[in-house]
């Protein structure tokens, strides 16, 4: 989960959703006024621990499903959009008419190709075969550096990736970008760390890549010697590598270097023959995201033999693939990634996996989402939407209006940036065109290298190129959101826009408390610790004043130190730098929500609603839509690698900050989320 009207406006939105949720003909989907009153557990003060009062009940009575890793309020939204795609699916398989070439057409034989299990079965690992006939016969240091540019196509993996970004300094130029990477575990800490449950992870590791590599015929007596051998490689790649907290500094990451530079620096790798073969322009200028780590890993490359090289790349071509192939080798990949990583017990269901692929963003997606838009966007969906996102421009600018930390030179910057938000909502303003793309009933290996050859192709294509502002990084079928710091925009495609988020029926404390803190969240993204360093065009710049960002710095910390001490696994604890960024747009959100639901009520009182006062009804809301549960191995995952919080913090952690919500519920000291007035953090 990237408009500057004042005051008008503000109520008018609100008090129609409010009119319609008191008409018994539109009732919201959730509860009398659009919360799940039945998910409370109010044995629990909401002082103790206001997630589990608000969702207490639901978190100790739901049970996960075997495929599932964590669930909540956002899977339930995926869960409902999936169904809604699925079922426009079921009428394409039902229509035999279809255009040869089009796009209805295309998503039905790669659906058709993906379901089709009796012909994988039958086929085995052949094919995979011409790809692992290409590997084996690597025997210069110009093919390992083909191979490692042919990696995005075989679905292989590459110590360097050469992909095309947005210059963050020319938001209105592409930028070639150079990154590090090469491993196979889901971050360096899993081979650093040694705490016993990551050993235990890496053995489990090493036996997953024997087992792969035997597919692809490796299977002699030093089969397992030759799969540490691939652990051993990884973590060498591992160790020079930038923990996740200093890859977010984005000044850290902007190093722009000719590429005659590149090579003159950093010689011992032929740059040049992966930009070939990959099929990329060579570019004049690049930027390289971790300039240290480069040398390092050159050095790894021609320090390891081209054998421990082939195997490396056999292994990850083949898991790469798994989910592609028979069955027993899908089952084998999942053995490792589904079950040792994730802690599911089963695989999702064919067409579910059906759908994430051949709908997913580097599928078919916006075909699917054309269609997806067409019957079930509504247009007074997005009107509303609209008009919200106002709403929390307008409350945005009244709490930095109120804010003493910041300067007047620096709130003329930030008012300008607020200004210049451009909101994308529901779906694009044009497609993407799949015509190049040739789809088959029978081939899904065949199908996957067509899109992949696809992707790449549109990326290359850019290298040189003006940026285009139009373009959508979700598809509209996703229930998410974002910002995006070069644009300066904030993206809520349509699926999101969906109970417990958004119910035009709803009390209008709900819709604030939740698609407003959603938006809230997403504009706050453009004045968090690394969003604030671009401006109102999209350029990253230092607009601030010195006094400014060292007060803002200073709350950030603070904010940090909180998250430091949640720890939701016994020695394992969010990281508070890692997440900086969503806890900013969390806090923010709930703020700018806030402000923007108490202006909506043009100075008169909310109603009572089922005992529940407006503001109680707000909080509750922003609780309901992080309701969530997690498997131990998922949620030892997420606090590894994701920038996000795990859901009971990202539901509790704003709130300990917010006064309002000391008031609503009666929160007193002593009870377990009181924090004293002066130490709360209040930053939007």
């Amino acid at each position: 989960m990237k408009r500057s009207l004042l005051g008008f406006g503000i109520a008018s939105v609100l008090a129609v959703s409010s009119s319609m949720a008191a008409t018994p003909s539109a009732k919201p989907q959730l509860g009398s006024f659009g919360v799940d009153l039945t998910a409370r557990d109010t044995a629990v003060k909401p002082g103790d621990d206001f997630n589990r009062y608000a969702n207490g009940h639901w978190i100790d009575t739901y049970v996960l499903k075997d495929y599932e890793t964590n669930y909540g309020s956002f899977n339930q939204l995926r869960d409902r959009a999936e169904e809604q795609t699925h079922a426009l699916m079921e009428e394409l398989l039902t229509q035999k008419n279809l255009a040869a070439g089009s796009n209805s057409r295309k998503l039905r034989d790669f659906y058709t190709s993906y379901m089709d299990r009796a012909t994988r079965d039958a086929a085995g690992i052949k094919p995979l075969q011409p790809v692992l006939s290409r590997i084996a016969a690597i025997d210069s240091k110009d093919k390992l550096v083909a191979a490692f540019g042919n990696a995005g196509i075989d679905s292989s993996n590459t110590p360097f990736g050469l992909y095309v970004g947005t210059d963050r300094k020319d938001p209105n130029q592409y930028q070639v970008v150079l990154g590090v990477g090469g491993l196979g575990l889901p971050d360096r800490d899993y081979y650093l760390n040694t705490d016993a449950r990551f050993a235990k992870i890496r053995e489990a590791y090493v036996a997953h890549i024997q087992r792969m590599l035997g597919f692809a015929g490796v299977n002699g007596a030093d089969a397992k010697a030759r799969a540490e051998a691939v652990l051993a490689l990884e973590t060498k790649l591992a160790k020079p590598q930038w923990e996740r907290v200093k890859l977010r500094d984005r000044d850290k990451t902007y190093n722009v270097y000719t590429f005659a530079d590149l090579q003159k620096q950093f010689p011992g790798y032929d740059w040049a023959a992966q930009l070939k073969a990959q099929g990329m322009p060579q570019p004049d200028k690049l930027n390289i995201s971790t300039p240290d780590v480069i040398a390092p890993v050159v050095a790894i490359i021609n320090a390891t033999s081209l054998a421990t090289w082939r195997d490396y790349l056999t292994f990850h071509t083949v898991e790469g693939n798994a989910d592609l192939l028979s069955s027993e080798i899908d089952a084998a990949s999942f053995e490792f990634n589904g079950k040792v990583l994730g802690g599911q017990k089963a695989q999702r269901e064919d067409w579910k996996r059906a759908m994430a692929l051949v709908g997913g963003r580097s599928g078919l997606g916006e075909a699917l989402g054309e269609l997806y838009v067409a019957r079930y966007f509504k247009p007074e969906a997005k009107a509303a939407m609209d008009q919200l996102v106002e709403n929390l421009r307008s409350a945005l600018r009244k709490n930095i209006e109120g804010i003493s930390w910041m300067g007047d030179a620096t709130k003329a910057e930030a008012f300008r940036k607020l200004s210049t938000f451009r909101p994308k909502i529901g779906y694009p303003s044009k497609w993407k065109d799949y015509s190049s793309v040739t789809v088959s009933a029978d081939n899904l290996l065949g199908n996957v290298v067509a899109m992949r050859q696809y992707n790449r192709d549109d990326q290359n294509r850019r290298v040189g190129q003006k940026t285009d502002r139009e373009e959508w990084g979700m598809t509209p079928q996703t229930v998410n959101a974002y910002y995006n710091s070069a644009f300066n925009e904030i993206v809520f495609p349509a699926a999101i826009l969906q109970p417990p988020f958004f119910d035009v029926n709803a009390d209008a404390a709900v819709n604030y408390g939740g698609i407003g803190a959603v938006i809230g969240h997403e504009m706050g993204h453009g004045f968090d610790d690394q969003g604030s360093k671009s401006d109102a065009d999209g350029i990253q710049r230092n607009w601030w004043t010195d006094e400014d960002r060292t007060r803002f710095d200073a709350l950030t910390k603070a904010l940090g130190a909180q998250y430091n001490s949640y720890c939701p696994l016994p020695g394992q604890c969010v990281n508070g730098g890692l997440t900086m960024g969503e806890n900013i747009g969390d806090l923010g959100g709930v703020s700018m929500a806030y402000t923007a639901y108490q202006l909506s009520l043009n100075g008169k009182p909310a109603p009572v609603l089922d005992g529940y006062t407006g503001d109680q009804r707000f909080f509750l809301s922003w609780a309901q839509v992080w309701k969530g549960k997690y498997r131990d191995e998922a949620l030892l995952r997420l606090i590894k690698t994701d920038p996000h919080s795990p859901a009971m913090y990202r539901a509790n952690g704003p709130l300990r900050n917010n006064d309002a919500w000391y008031k609503a519920f009666n929160v007193q000291p002593g009870e377990a989320m009181y924090i004293a007035p002066e130490q709360r953090v209040r930053i939007w």
